[in-house]
């Protein structure tokens, strides 16, 4: 076997990204104070063709060097907007259609390996704060709550890894 070169991966560049068909999911992060983890969170996006990026609270906002450093221009492709509020933003979401799920340890938590996705549906993924996770007003107001199954000794998974697994899981659920 032999590696490909960038050049063979037939990717789209900047403009034909935002011109091709997004897959109806949008991440919201919710007091995310890295910005590795949040430039990761752009590139996983842009990998999976996400509809959007919210950056609420205390998450910082492109451009900065550190979210760039990690997202290697995914900044540039992926539509994303910041709000001060991501308890207003889940209740505009859910008027504007999405089903807003939190992704956190909660009671009625459906595991992810779980979940059913709903072809016809637009999805809101809220991730949280690497410590505190989802606040809790948000969670509440979600319309469910997404966990991944875990079984080593730690309580949780980097952010970053978080996005990548559940928005993989949810993207191959809806175009598969």
């Amino acid at each position: 076997m032999r590696k490909l070169e960038n050049s063979e991966l037939d990717r789209l560049n900047v403009e034909e990204f935002k011109q091709v068909e997004k897959t109806p999911v949008c991440i919201v992060l919710d007091n995310v104070r890295s910005l590795n983890n949040i430039g990761s969170v752009f590139r996983t996006a842009d990998a999976f063709l996400i509809e959007k990026i919210y950056l609420c609270g205390i998450t910082a906002t492109p451009p900065h060097k550190d979210i760039h450093k990690t997202a290697l221009g995914a900044t540039e492709s992926v539509t994303w907007e910041y709000r001060e509020s991501a308890l207003a933003l889940v209740q505009e979401l859910q008027e504007g259609g999405y089903a807003t799920y939190s992704v956190e340890q909660a009671e009625n938590a459906v595991m992810l390996n779980e979940f059913k996705v709903a072809k016809d549906q637009k999805y809101a993924l809220i991730f949280g704060n690497e410590v505190k996770g989802v606040s809790q007003d948000v969670v509440s107001k979600s319309d469910g709550v997404l966990e991944i199954p875990q079984y080593g000794t730690k309580h949780s998974l980097n952010i970053s890894v978080s996005v990548g697994i559940v928005v993989w899981d949810v993207w191959s659920k809806l175009w598969v």
